[in-house]
């Protein structure tokens, strides 16, 4: 098994999941979420087909919760180096309209997205930093977005507000460390995610393949990590076929 890991944060039954089995098949994986039902059974899959996987209790907007997870990680990977680290927490659905809204909300928004993502990116980039030197790949910050990463609807004003902020630090953050050897990438997932919640949504007209499967975030995610320094990809856009953009 490979001397690095990897670290999702943000891990459930879609996205979360199909990045975990993706990133497994390559390294130990310790995957993040508040609640352990939402981990449990990826960490068992994982552990029975032979690979390595822990599930750490941990909210993301807060910062003494993710200190203890990546010491829990620390402890359990020990001589370990972090090689890539995917943040996939969001908050701020479902949509309603604006006058609706309470400030609540958009502080539930910007403390998961813009919030979260600063504290994560504080953990894990000192660790991606380390392994510049040896790591199989370019030390990789994957960031997941979304079409309100670039657009902000109507009815998605604090869902918008903290994916703008997202993007924003993204940015930021691929300027300053891609020259240290670092990939930072944000994805803006453009569509419905065909996951167990979304079945019964009827996009794009029903059509076959008319959202994204999991599974092809998690590829298009692993050849982010992979790609050579000399060709940084900083940001993906992804979608399906029939998706109006």
């Amino acid at each position: 098994m490979s001397k690095f890991y990897a670290v999702i944060a943000g891990v459930g039954a879609g996205t979360g999941r199909s990045v975990a089995l993706r990133f497994a098949k390559a390294y130990p994986v310790a995957l993040l979420a508040r609640n352990p039902d939402n981990y449990d059974p990826i960490v068992a899959e994982i552990n029975s087909s032979g690979g390595r996987a822990i599930g750490i209790s941990a909210d993301v907007g807060d910062e003494s919760s993710i200190s203890s997870a990546f010491s829990t990680i620390a402890s359990s990977f020990p001589d370990h180096k972090l090689a890539a680290a995917i943040y996939n927490a969001s908050a701020g659905f479902p949509p309603k309209p604006f006058l609706e809204h309470t400030l609540s909300d958009l502080d539930a928004s910007l403390t998961t997205n813009a919030k979260g993502l600063f504290i994560f990116a504080q953990a894990t980039l000192p660790l991606l930093l380390q392994s510049v030197p040896d790591a199989p790949h370019p030390p990789t910050l994957i960031i997941t977005g979304a079409t309100a990463s670039v657009r902000g609807s109507a009815r998605f004003s604090t869902f918008a507000a903290g994916k703008f902020a997202v993007r924003a630090l993204g940015q930021s953050l691929a300027r300053e460390f891609g020259p240290k050897g670092v990939h930072v990438a944000h994805a803006i997932i453009d569509g419905v995610i065909d996951i167990p919640r979304t079945k019964h949504y009827n996009v794009n007209e029903g059509k076959e393949d008319g959202k994204i499967r999991a599974d092809s975030i998690a590829e298009d995610y692993w050849h982010l990590h992979t790609q050579h320094r000399s060709g940084f990809t900083q940001e993906l856009d992804l979608r399906p076929w029939v998706e109006k953009f």
